[in-house]
């Protein structure tokens, strides 16, 4: 799934998605919130200080912005496969306007987070199903029956998960320039993900967010990023005997030999040179 793939044409719209291949991480704006049930395969998103994983017995609810997707098959030669649906926060804002008994108007939360994760229970497992079959050729659904169904769907959550239903109205990532760049970094030292797609994720350019980035720790994001990084390291290495093999790709790299350079380049030896010392 790119950018482009994802429609923006107001209300409610469902839509089914299958890609043949798996889909890298890419970088997509979200031009309205959506909801995700996997048929076939998992999905990964990154916000700027979180990330979900979704998989086939559960579904997601995302909310409008940037984030980082990416797709994974569930076996070799498998093909991809969601159902998705995309609708305004001002269908959240009608849905509590008009069911004042049955959800309590959500309460602001300090910190509210990008998504809402489920587990399908037997009823949201019959659900997909129903929407699966709404999709079947060609012909598009009605307008009206796409908005039924997201009724429905909103109406059972209330009742069965009313806890959830309260954050879906302070589903959203709203917050300070500095904290978000914080929160980005933070959250992210241990994953590949490069300076560009930090920037994207905290909606900046990659000049702006340099020199934001820059102000706030006195150094390059690169620079930090390797640094936080191979303290983790040296950390694994110290505390618990960890050979450099078996922990380059939990610190975001994709080969031991450009692991055991960084480590070099931060601590003057390789890592195993660094166990024998000490």
């Amino acid at each position: 799934m790119n950018e482009n793939s994802i429609p923006n044409d107001g209300g409610v719209s469902l839509f089914r998605y299958r890609s043949a291949k798996p889909a890298p991480r890419a970088m997509i704006t979200l031009p309205r919130n959506m909801i995700t049930f996997l048929l076939n395969g998992e999905k990964t998103v990154h916000f700027a200080g979180v990330q979900v994983n979704v998989k086939p017995h559960q579904f997601v609810m995302l909310a409008a912005g940037n984030c980082l997707m990416s797709e994974k098959m569930a076996a070799a030669g498998a093909e991809y496969h969601s159902i998705l649906i995309l609708f305004d926060s001002s269908v959240i804002a009608n849905f509590f306007e008009r069911h004042p008994m049955l959800i309590d108007r959500p309460v602001r939360t300090a910190d509210p987070l990008p998504f809402l994760l489920f587990e399908k229970d037997e009823f949201l497992v019959n659900f997909t199903r129903s929407l699966d079959s709404l999709l079947v050729g060609d012909k598009p659904v009605h307008q009206q029956l796409q908005k039924v169904k997201l009724e429905e769907l909103l109406v059972y959550l209330a009742v069965h998960y009313p806890n959830q239903i309260q954050q879906i109205g302070n589903m959203h990532y709203e917050t300070n320039d500095d904290l978000l760049i914080r929160k980005a970094v933070t959250s992210h030292i241990t994953s590949n993900i490069t300076v560009e797609e930090l920037a994207f994720l905290c909606n900046m350019s990659l000049s702006t967010f340099k020199r934001r980035f820059a102000r706030l720790y006195e150094k390059s994001p690169n620079k930090w990023l390797l640094e936080k990084r191979m303290e983790k390291a040296a950390e694994m290495l110290r505390t618990n005997n960890y050979k450099a093999s078996e922990i380059f790709s939990e610190l975001g790299y994709e080969n031991l030999s450009s692991f055991i350079q960084a480590f070099k380049q931060i601590h003057g030896v390789t890592p195993k040179q660094y166990q024998l010392s000490i």
